[in-house]
């Protein structure tokens, strides 16, 4: 597959290596053309789908614009749709041509909107809330249409102001609490803040922000997984993947021109060497002894930029402490793990018996040099630990996880079979091939569960549906996973052109499609759980199902293989047995009618502004609500404890110990990890039985 992507890399680059952009002769413009005719060439050439530019194709592209630049319909009129209707049927012959027109106007009308409606905005302010009076705001966006001309889009930002307002309001007052002009005041205040701090934000994003969308419109109606990154994006896609970064170890964020710490990475130089704190604001940056630079007021991201840097290299950061003493602060910069990116695991103790769990939040891989850290290694080495823990059961959690790299998903469905295939892949023209497991070596062969839910998608979907084909593992979790089929390649564009100080960005694009060993695809229909626990967002979210431009199911002939027979009986019976528990569990019928009622608050549509209605509103919610406390008040009965080769050291590091804390907490909350463990406890009993009887019979 990597084999084949290289080769249409090679013919590209020849048909496009004649590209030579010198930066002091390059407008915004002409680098867009380029970038557009880049991607142009490189989706047509290499996505697995072949789509005709035409038309239709044009008109999806200029609805996807536009919902994209204005979701809630609060910038754009009618007259701006009417006057820009004019593209709608010419955007597929200017991206072929590559012409910007439609993306120029578009652009310009937008800004044009943003400052208008800014001073929309500062008028609401200026203006009384009065909450006697009776009106509502419609909060569906869907069924609301553009606003006619300005009166009505002044109005649009005065209901949604206050109704951000009479929402604090209500929160906040009762009849023995502060004054209610004071609340009132001080729930304006909240709200200006916050409306200021949009459009501060949107103020930033700059003419590449916005061509990014552009470019997206279009690649996206491929399907919903191919993407354009911009270079920033592109940096920030390597660090999820991989879940590290050189730097110095803090979460950033700005508010009021300002650059504050909000959060200290664990393992950091910022944590280790205990300089900075959550609080304090950057003023300034420099490389070590050079001048500093004043960053109030710059963008987030160039401001990062600055603080960020190879590991090894010293930065100075100009700080105001949250005693209001100013210092300046030298960081040596280095590497910095992201641990909430990575695997790790605890013992589960439950009547004496001890069962592990892994949290894998996805499949990390560093990309430059696979040698590194990566996902399967680091279950294995979980596995490892917990085995001499003397767990009797494993539980492999994959909620929420929605992918990453197909090598480590392969390598780690080895760890749990002998060998065979773990997935079939199909690319264009129809050529298939079949990724193997080949190490015979197994880490666990004990009895295992599979955590999943509607976000577990792509390489978990993978290893799920590989379990279950072998019949290795049962899958515990929502009816079914995401229902993404389909896999990525990343295409760095600066290889197409040459002698350019310009970064064209990369370009995410779906070359294959991938099958289980049985044949069937997982693309739309997911893996279904062999035991199913609802989850409360079941009815309003539908996985790959509710993306734009689905690739199609389809089906292939089957890989050769032999199923796990280890457990056959046993995980059968185990599933007929809780299936038939859960059928008759308040709790989870419960989950089941909260579900119901919280699609019915999607059909919502009109609320009241007037602040007597609006509280009837509220006491109604909280009593519809109040019927299902008992879920978030759920405890699980199970003992989470840490394993004993990393006990001294969490124990020793009062943030370590804290968080890890804190995640046992969660744990204990979580009625997945209930059942998986009631699953895993069937199976060890029936082993047991199995065993005793089998000492009987022979004593006989």
């Amino acid at each position: 597959m990597s084999l084949r992507f290289s080769l249409i890399i090679t013919i590209l680059s020849l048909a496009i290596f004649g590209f030579t952009l010198k930066k002091n002769k390059l407008n915004d413009p002409e680098k867009e053309k380029v970038l557009l005719e880049i991607v142009k060439y490189v989706v047509e050439r290499g996505h697995y789908n072949s789509i005709d530019l035409d038309d239709n194709f044009s008109v999806k592209i200029f609805d996807d614009f536009i919902s994209k630049l204005d979701p809630q319909k609060r910038f754009f009129t009618v007259n701006d749709i009417r006057q820009l209707n004019r593209y709608k049927y010419k955007i597929d012959d200017q991206i072929k041509n590559y012409q910007l027109e439609f993306f120029e106007e578009t652009y310009k009308t937008y800004n044009q909107r943003v400052i208008d409606a800014k001073l929309f905005v500062d008028k609401v302010f200026e203006t009384d809330f009065d909450f006697s009076k009776n009106e509502f705001i419609d909060l569906n966006n869907d069924s609301i249409p553009f606003s006619f001309g300005k009166n009505q889009l002044f109005e649009r930002w005065r209901k949604q102001i206050k109704y951000s307002v009479l929402d604090i309001v209500t929160q906040r007052y009762s009849s023995d609490s502060l004054d209610f002009n004071e609340i009132k005041i001080n729930a304006i205040s909240t709200v200006k803040k916050n409306t200021n701090d949009f459009f501060d934000y949107a103020n930033e994003l700059d003419r590449d922000d916005w061509f990014s969308v552009y470019v997206n419109s279009f690649v996206s109606q491929f399907d919903p997984h191919t993407f354009y990154f911009k270079p920033d994006d592109k940096e920030k896609f390597d660090v999820s993947i991989s879940g590290k970064f050189d730097g110095i170890g803090a979460r950033l964020s700005k508010a009021d021109g300002n650059v504050k710490i909000v959060d200290v990475i664990i393992g950091g130089p910022v944590w280790r060497d205990k300089l900075l704190d959550v609080g304090d604001v950057i003023l300034a940056v420099g490389e070590e002894d050079d001048e500093l630079v004043s960053i109030y007021g710059m963008k987030l991201d160039d401001s990062i930029k600055l603080i960020k840097g190879p590991a090894g290299t010293v930065v100075t950061l100009r700080v105001k402490k949250i005693d209001g003493q100013i210092q300046d602060v030298k960081i040596k910069r280095d590497e910095v793990e992201l641990e909430e990116t990575f695997a790790k695991s605890t013992l589960i103790s439950k009547n004496d018996n001890n069962y592990g769990y892994i949290s894998l939040p996805k499949f990390y891989a560093d990309f430059d040099n696979y040698k590194n850290r990566n996902s399967a290694n680091d279950v294995k080495n979980e596995i490892i630990k917990l085995k001499n823990n003397g767990i009797q059961g494993l539980i492999l959690d994959l909620r929420n996880n929605g992918g990453g790299s197909l090598q480590t998903v392969v390598e780690m469905t080895g760890l749990f079979i002998e060998k065979g295939p773990v997935v079939q892949v199909k690319s264009i023209g129809n050529r298939k091939k079949v990724l193997y497991d080949r190490d015979p070596q197994v880490y666990w062969d004990g009895p295992l569960v599979l955590l999943i839910n509607e976000m577990s998608a792509s390489a978990s979907e993978i290893i799920s549906a590989a379990l279950q084909d072998y019949n290795r593992a049962i899958i515990i979790g929502s009816e079914k996973s995401f229902g993404k089929g389909t896999v990525q390649n990343i295409i760095d564009l600066n290889r197409f052109i040459s002698n350019t100080d310009y970064d064209m960005g990369a370009l995410k694009v779906t070359t294959d499609i991938f099958y289980r060993i049985n044949g069937e695809s997982v693309q739309l229909e997911g893996v279904q759980s062999d035991i199913i626990i609802p989850d409360s967002y079941m009815y309003i979210f539908n996985g790959e199902r509710d993306e734009k431009n689905p690739i199609k199911w389809d089906k292939i002939g089957p890989a050769t293989y032999t199923k796990w027979n280890k457990y056959s009986d046993k995980f059968n019976y185990v599933k007929d047995q809780i299936n038939k528990k859960l059928d008759q569990n308040k709790l989870i019928n419960n989950i089941y009618d909260r579900a119901q009622w919280i699609r019915n608050q999607q059909n919502l549509k009109n609320v009241p502004l007037n602040i007597v209605e609006y509280k009837k509103y509220q006491k109604n919610q909280k009593q519809k609500a109040s019927q299902f406390d008992n879920i978030s008040k759920y405890q699980n009965e199970l003992s989470f404890n840490l394993l004993k080769a990393e006990k001294p050291f969490i124990n020793a590091n009062r943030e370590l110990f804290e968080a890890r804390a804190k995640w046992h907490e969660s744990l204990s909350k979580d009625i997945f990890i209930d059942q998986a463990v009631n699953a895993l406890d069937l199976i060890d009993n029936s082993i047991k039985t199995n065993y005793i009887l089998a000492v009987n019979n022979k004593s006989e």
